[in-house]
């Protein structure tokens, strides 16, 4: 005869568990800038020991689930199947991606790390510009108003004559009035002309060209805070906030540490802080290079930085540093950068990281010879900050 045994029942805890929001939860390891994980390479533990962490942070895993994962327990192999069947759904869904690992020399497999894909980047940007503007309400306009007028379809002007290469949004009682005035002249039968057209008139719309200039000296993750991390989730929330409401405009990005190079926007997760010194000079020459190219009337670069500049590159090519004061050589050469930033009709806003009463003169001498703005904010404000400027198209001079 079957004997029948009863226990307890095992279920998924975790079955209520959505993606978005298991992505959301393991977002801070995910977009990390070094600080605190100088020793992780993405593997498959890593990830395990990260989702465990926000599980537990997030009440669904115990302090003592914690630790018999870390000890590798027998009682805790389910709970590594049930965080290796959540992260593998992650991956199913195109949310990550494994990457084989190879050694130099070595065509087999060294393990496997995983990488954040374009799916996960525009979820985690949306969310990252919903919860910084979260309070800003929902009648945001996309597009830059500017200094002009234009034909187009929201009247903000009285109408004008049409000419060619106007937007032909007809404005038809100011059509048939100016018709009807110029047949009081000339008498007799009259047909409509072209010299009778008006259009509407509305504010030009112009197109904006940013280049979002990231500080990652290593002075980024130090004493304690890491500013990176946040100024990374900021770069994520532009890129969304341009997608969505700004389609015509640009953004490129540019870090900045002994020397500058412009980055796609897709390798942004994978920065790391780093070298260690701050070229805020070769930082503003890349950019302003950049926006050379475009040939949007609005050109501006939004710097993030948190320090003092602390090398220049020198006519050779080399790189000299003072990591001591503000170096009057070195003050010098980013000055005369920021000067040739204005000239090409180049904005600069400046969004400093730090209360460093010795930084004040350096960002109201640069605002100064920008003919941008400077705020002093902190990480945690930083995202409210610079999209809030962004938005209210606080540079809004046509060059």
């Amino acid at each position: 005869m079957a004997q029948i045994q009863y226990g307890k029942r095992l279920e998924d805890p975790f079955a209520d568990l959505e993606l978005e929001d298991l992505l959301e939860l393991l977002s801070q390891f995910l977009l990390r800038s070094g600080f605190g994980f100088q020793n992780a390479d993405d593997t498959l533990d890593d990830l395990r020991r990260a989702l465990a962490r926000a599980l537990q942070q997030a009440g669904r895993l115990t302090f003592q689930d914690l630790e018999a994962l870390e000890a590798g327990s027998a009682d805790s192999e389910r709970l590594r199947q049930q965080l290796d069947k959540l992260l593998q759904k992650l991956v199913q869904a195109g949310f990550l991606s494994p990457k084989p690992q190879r050694q130099r020399g070595r065509n087999e497999p060294q393990g496997v790390r995983y990488e954040l894909t374009q799916r996960s980047l525009d979820f985690l940007g949306l969310k990252s510009l919903r919860r910084l503007l979260g309070g800003l309400g929902r009648g945001i306009s996309g597009q830059h108003l500017t200094d002009r007028l234009d034909a187009g379809i929201e009247a903000g002007a009285p109408p004008k004559s049409y000419e060619f290469g106007d937007t032909l949004n007809l404005d038809a009682a100011a059509t048939l009035r100016a018709a009807l005035e110029r047949r009081a002249i000339e008498p007799g039968g009259w047909m409509l002309e072209e010299q009778d057209l008006q259009v509407q008139q509305s504010d030009h719309m112009g197109r904006c060209a940013t280049v979002l200039l990231l500080d990652t000296s290593h002075s980024m993750i130090l004493y304690g805070e890491d500013r990176f991390t946040p100024a990374k989730q900021v770069a994520l929330a532009l890129t969304s906030l341009i997608r969505s409401l700004y389609p015509n405009d640009h953004l490129s990005l540019v870090l900045f540490h002994d020397s500058a190079e412009e980055l796609p926007l897709h390798r942004l997760a994978q920065v790391k802080v780093g070298p260690y010194h701050t070229n805020t000079m070769q930082g503003l020459c890349r950019s302003r290079q950049i926006l050379s190219r475009s040939r949007y009337e609005m050109k501006q670069i939004l710097m993030i930085t948190d320090g003092k500049p602390s090398a220049m590159t020198t006519p050779d090519g080399g790189i000299y540093k003072n990591s001591f004061g503000l170096d009057p050589e070195i003050l010098s050469a980013t000055f005369r950068e920021v000067l040739r930033c204005r000239r090409a009709g180049i904005a600069i806003h400046t969004f400093m990281l730090a209360q460093d009463p010795l930084l004040l003169s350096f960002v109201r001498r640069l605002a100064q010879l920008a003919r941008g703005k400077a705020y002093l904010t902190s990480a945690a404000d930083l995202g409210r900050a610079l999209l809030m400027d962004f938005l209210k198209n606080r540079a809004q001079t046509v060059h």
